[in-house]
């Protein structure tokens, strides 16, 4: 039996893909992981300052510890009235704020039809306030990535320019790709400079090249580049060949996993 997180995502893409906003999934590597998630959130924004970011890596992976935040409730709070999205929103300088979804994330597959449409009902009031929808998830679980995950039309790697980031970079992209993405952006962050950025993502797209097959494509350094408007454009694929490997990857996903996930979309 299919896993219902497909089910539940197929709304979430319907509701995601109304323009605007833009909505990206985000994974963030290295030792400094969480700085490098804010440094391209702030870097998306610009001067518009119309980003919101749904947060749901639990725990220490999440942003609120970075940014000094107290606890907020759970974005899932909306589905018995408790808050309405905009008593959720932590205001954070530069961008519109941070909306705690840990929860929200886990729960979405076990909500029943009305609960389900309250959810996407807050979510997409919250996407009528901004440009930008950064769905920060944590690197440690992307071989089982949530609803927004698989719902996210754009799925955004920040590579640290470091052994860390880059061994992270690759495992994360690689869990990605088996789980049926089929493209992928990635940013680097923390180069010394411009040809130090760009010789590791070269590095990284060879090594994904050869072991994983999955597009990968350069937005440029998270400090110094243009973030918004790439991520305003699908990835185009790298070869002809590409969609018909993702296709063979999620094929031996669902038969790997006993047909438990649905696949991702791109």
């Amino acid at each position: 039996m299919i896993d219902a997180r497909e089910d539940q995502a197929a709304g979430l893409r319907r509701l995601f893909r109304r323009a605007p906003p833009t909505v990206v999934a985000m994974y963030a590597t290295g030792r400094h992981g969480g700085l490098n998630a804010l440094c391209a959130a702030h870097r998306i924004a610009g001067r518009s300052e119309r980003v919101i970011l749904l947060d749901e890596a639990p725990g220490e992976a999440s942003l609120a510890a970075r940014l000094n935040l107290p606890h907020s409730p759970d974005l899932l709070s909306v589905v018995d009235g408790r808050c309405t999205p905009t008593e959720l929103l932590q205001p954070i300088p530069g961008l519109l704020g941070r909306i705690a979804a840990s929860a929200a994330a886990l729960a979405l597959p076990l909500l029943d039809s009305r609960r389900r449409q309250v959810l996407l009902g807050a979510i997409g009031q919250i996407q009528r306030h901004t440009g930008f929808i950064l769905i920060h998830a944590a690197a440690q679980s992307a071989d089982d990535p949530s609803p927004f995950v698989y719902a996210a039309p754009r799925r955004l790697v920040v590579a640290e320019a470091s052994a860390s980031g880059a061994t992270e970079a690759y495992r994360v992209i690689k869990q990605l790709a088996a789980a049926g993405a089929g493209s992928l952006h990635v940013a680097v962050a923390r180069a010394r400079n411009r040809a130090d950025a760009a010789a590791f993502f070269d590095g990284l797209e060879t090594l994904v090249r050869r072991h994983v097959g999955v597009a990968l494509a350069w937005l440029g350094e998270v400090e110094r580049d243009d973030l918004a408007n790439g991520l305003a454009h699908p990835v185009a694929e790298s070869s002809p060949r590409e969609a018909e490997q993702a296709f063979l990857r999620r094929l031996s996903a669902l038969g790997a996993a006993g047909v438990r996930h649905g696949p991702m979309r791109r």
